[in-house]
């Protein structure tokens, strides 16, 4: 039972910054696009808050 809770509860939590980059990168078509997409994690792309 108490596991079906935390597989709800890990399913309704927003993803963390870290899940977010490795995502990002993860949708890189070539290697060009995934230098970029590193370039972009890299000054915080994910990361600032922007205030």
């Amino acid at each position: 039972m108490f596991t079906q809770l935390r597989k709800a509860a890990r399913a309704l939590r927003p993803a963390t910054a870290a899940e977010r980059e490795v995502a990002y990168l993860n949708e890189a078509t070539d290697r060009i696009d995934l230098e970029y997409r590193q370039r972009a994690v890299d000054r915080g792309m994910f990361r600032n808050a922007g205030f």
